[in-house]
């Protein structure tokens, strides 16, 4: 095996690619911590980032390896947004460095949490737990129940990273945070709601009950649809409120594409080859319109 083919293999679980949102919800909850704060910790920013970052890797890792271990990386039909890397059906022997870097990872993000709650104090307490849970369970648990499952990758990465990383900065809660959270919670909720329609009859064979499973493809794009109009109405009402600045309905430049994938999502929703250009802009959407909206909370 040449090495760049260990590399990537080593590299597969983590799915890279993905890793980019990450960055762009810690940089979301940097800007309401700059927008609320008279002082940021860069030493902060980037342990906030690193923990934010490691259970990303850890998740992603751990799902690869449950898929695997479950059969199902065997029967589902992988697009460039899902269906997994492909590296452990291809390359088993990897399955147990695929656990091992998500146990790793999990650990990583513990420990930067525990040092943020002896500095920050217990308030803290539960953004980190229920994430630690959401990572560890969310294989093999919430993706048997539609509602948590719909909600849990929003969660994560809305809420709990976005918060967490104005917490971590700033000491406290805020709402400014808690408004700029939403727009990640229902758009990366979006993003794995749309990345299950081309999973649906492998995820019912083992076990799954995500919502286009439950309720169809055609149902589930007008949830979807509803969720990216829940996003950009979050921008506006923060803004009408005060809550956000106004140079945070840069967010909003991001309809037109929004527009574009909820058409295809309805119509294409059965179509997966059709669908597939689609899930692209989807992906877009979710990292491009945190990035725009904190971009206006640094200008504002």
């Amino acid at each position: 095996m040449s090495e760049l083919s260990e590399l990537k293999n080593i590299l597969g679980p983590m799915r890279i690619p993905f890793l980019l949102l990450t960055p762009a919800c810690v940089l979301l909850g940097a800007g309401t911590a700059v927008r609320t704060s008279e002082h940021v910790s860069i030493l902060y920013v980037i342990l906030g980032f690193i923990g934010a970052l490691s259970a990303h890797i850890s998740v992603n890792s751990l799902n690869e390896y449950f898929d695997f271990k479950s059969g199902l990386d065997f029967k589902t039909r992988r697009t460039p947004f899902s269906g997994g890397s492909g590296t452990l059906p291809e390359n088993p022997k990897m399955a147990r460095h695929a656990l091992g870097t998500g146990l790793i990872t999990f650990g990583i993000t513990a420990l930067i949490g525990i040092f943020f709650l002896i500095i920050r104090g217990l308030l803290i307490l539960p953004l980190g737990l229920v994430g630690l849970l959401i990572v560890f369970f969310y294989t093999d648990w919430f993706t048997r129940h539609p509602l948590l499952c719909l909600i849990a990758p929003g969660l994560g990465f809305g809420p709990l990273m976005v918060m967490g990383a104005d917490f971590v900065l700033t000491g406290g809660y805020s709402l400014t945070a808690f408004i700029a959270s939403l727009v990640p919670f229902f758009l990366v909720s979006n993003l794995l709601l749309l990345n299950q329609f081309p999973d649906i009859e492998a995820d019912r064979e083992v076990g799954r009950k995500h919502l286009p499973i439950i309720v169809g493809a055609r149902v589930s794009s007008l949830i979807y649809g509803a969720f990216l109009l829940l996003a950009y109405a979050s921008i506006i009402f923060g803004v009408f409120f005060e809550i956000l600045p106004q140079f945070t309905l840069l967010g909003l430049l991001t309809i037109p594409i929004a527009v574009a994938a909820f058409h295809a999502a309805y119509r294409y929703g059965e179509d997966i080859k059709k669908l597939i250009p689609y899930m692209g802009l989807n992906v877009i959407i979710v990292i491009l319109t945190p990035v725009l909206v904190a971009t206006g909370l640094f200008i504002g």
